[in-house]
C-alpha cells in the first residue's frame, strides 16, 4: 500500500533528530517511588504535586462511590450523566477558589478548547503568551478568532498589542505557572492592563491550583485577584488533587453560557461519578492536611539551594516544576538515561514541546518526596553533569 502521508519517513526523521518518543510502562501506583519498565525508581517526573493520587481516603471514596453509582456516568451532563457527586464537587470547587460557580470538564484540554471557542468569534482578538500550553493555543486557533502571541511574560509587549486593538474585542489568555519552565505569570500587571483596555483575562491554573495560594487555593489567591479582574479561571484535577478532569470557574453568566453553548461540554460523556467523589475527598484532604503544601515548598527551597551549592544552573522557578535546560535533544536524552542508571526517573523534554535548542530535564517535586530523596537526586544530577562534560 502506498504511503501518501509519508508516515514511515516522518518516524525515521524523528528518530534521527532524537525526537522520537516512547511510552514507559508504569507498574505501580503514582508515588515518590514507582515501578517502571520492570525496575524500581525514584520518581521526579509526575505532576502528582501533593502526593494525593494514591491517598487511602481518596481510593476509598472512589471505591465506595463506584459501589453505589457504578463505573460509567452513562451520558453527558445535560442528558442524564450529572450526578450528585458532580454537583457537589462543582459547588465545593467554586467555594474553594472564591468564584460564584464552577463547571466540570472531562479534561483540561477540552475545557480550554471549549471556553475560548464559546467566547470568541471571527472578529475577536485572542492574545496569548508564547509559551502557553498547547491546549490554549489550539483553543484560539479552533475558535477562528485572530490569534496573536506576545513575548513570554512580557507585559510591555502585551501592552503594545492591546494598544493596537482599534476597538476590537479581546481575550487575553495565559498560564499561571508555565508547565515547562515553572515560572509564574505577571498576573497582577496583566490583569491591570486588561482592565484598562476592556479586555477579558483567562488564566489556566493547571500547575498552580493546589500548590500556590493559601492552603493551595491557586495562583489567583496567591496574587489576590478576584473574579472581576480574572473573569475566566480554569484548573485541572489530575495534578495537585491527584484524580482526573478539570473545571472552569467564574460568574453565573459565564458558567450558564458554557452549559448552553460550549460544545466540548455539551457533547462529551461526564467523568465517572466515582472520580468526582474521589476528587471531593481529595479536596477535603488538601484542606485538612495543609502540611502537604508547606512541605512541598520546603522541598522546592531545598532543591534550589542544593543545586546552587553544587553549581547546577537553574532558571528562575519557585514552583514544583524545576527545569534543567541542556540545549540539544541528544544531550537531554543522555542525561535522563544516566539518571535512570542510578534508578532516578526524570523525563527529557524536547521540541516541539519546548523551543528548539532548549531541550531539558523537567524535574517535578512532590509532597510525597523526602529531604533525603532530594539529596539523592542532587548528588546523582551533579555526577551526571560532570560526566557529560568529560
Amino acid at each position: 500500500m502506498s504511503d501518501p502521508f509519508q508516515l514511515a519517513q516522518r518516524l525515521r526523521e524523528k528518530q534521527q533528530q532524537h525526537l522520537y518518543r516512547r511510552r514507559r510502562l508504569l507498574e505501580s501506583a503514582q508515588s515518590a517511588r514507582v515501578r517502571v519498565d520492570g525496575r524500581d525508581v525514584l520518581n521526579f517526573c509526575s505532576n502528582d504535586y501533593l502526593g494525593l493520587a494514591n491517598h487511602p481516603r481518596v481510593i476509598a471514596a472512589l471505591q465506595n462511590a463506584a459501589a453505589e453509582m457504578g463505573v460509567g456516568s452513562g451520558a453527558s451532563h445535560l442528558v442524564i450523566g450529572h450526578s450528585r457527586f458532580h454537583h457537589q464537587l462543582e459547588e465545593e470547587l467554586a467555594a474553594f477558589v472564591g468564584r460564584p460557580r464552577a463547571l466540570l470538564f472531562s479534561t483540561g484540554f477540552m475545557a480550554n478548547l471549549g471556553v475560548i471557542s464559546m467566547l470568541v468569534d471571527r472578529s475577536d482578538i485572542v492574545l496569548e503568551d508564547k509559551l502557553n500550553h498547547a491546549s490554549l493555543l489550539d483553543g484560539a486557533l479552533l475558535s477562528r478568532g485572530q490569534l496573536q502571541r506576545y513575548q513570554h511574560n512580557d507585559v510591555a509587549n502585551l501592552l503594545d498589542r492591546l494598544n493596537a486593538l482599534d476597538g476590537k474585542r479581546a481575550l487575553v489568555v495565559t498560564d499561571s505557572v508555565f508547565s515547562m519552565d515553572g515560572d509564574i505569570a505577571s498576573l497582577p500587571a496583566i490583569a491591570a492592563l486588561c482592565n484598562q483596555h476592556n479586555a477579558w483575562l483567562m488564566v489556566d491554573d493547571a500547575h498552580g491550583f493546589g500548590v500556590l495560594g493559601k492552603n493551595g487555593r491557586g495562583a489567583l489567591d496567591h496574587c489576590n485577584l478576584n473574579t472581576a479582574q480574572v473573569p475566566v479561571y480554569m484548573a485541572t484535577l489530575g495534578k495537585a488533587l491527584g484524580t482526573y478532569g478539570a473545571f472552569v470557574a467564574g460568574s453565573d453568566d459565564l458558567i450558564e453560557c458554557l452549559i448552553q453553548e460550549c460544545r466540548p461540554y455539551i457533547y462529551t460523556t461526564a467523568i465517572p461519578p466515582a472520580v468526582a467523589a474521589a476528587t471531593l475527598e481529595s479536596l477535603h484532604v488538601l484542606q485538612e492536611e495543609s502540611w502537604r503544601v508547606d512541605h512541598l515548598h520546603a522541598l522546592i527551597r531545598q532543591f534550589r539551594t542544593g543545586a546552587m551549592q553544587r553549581g547546577i544552573a537553574l532558571p528562575e522557578s519557585h514552583t514544583a516544576i524545576q527545569p534543567l535546560i541542556v540545549g540539544a535533544s541528544e544531550n537531554a536524552l543522555q542525561l535522563s538515561e544516566q539518571l535512570l542508571q542510578q534508578n532516578i526517573l526524570v523525563s527529557a523534554i524536547r521540541p516541539p514541546t519546548v523551543p528548539l535548542n532548549t531541550a531539558r530535564l523537567r524535574i517535578t517535586l512532590s509532597a510525597a518526596h523526602t529531604e533525603s530523596d532530594l539529596e539523592q537526586l542532587l548528588d546523582a544530577l551533579h555526577a551526571a553533569l560532570l560526566s557529560c562534560k568529560e
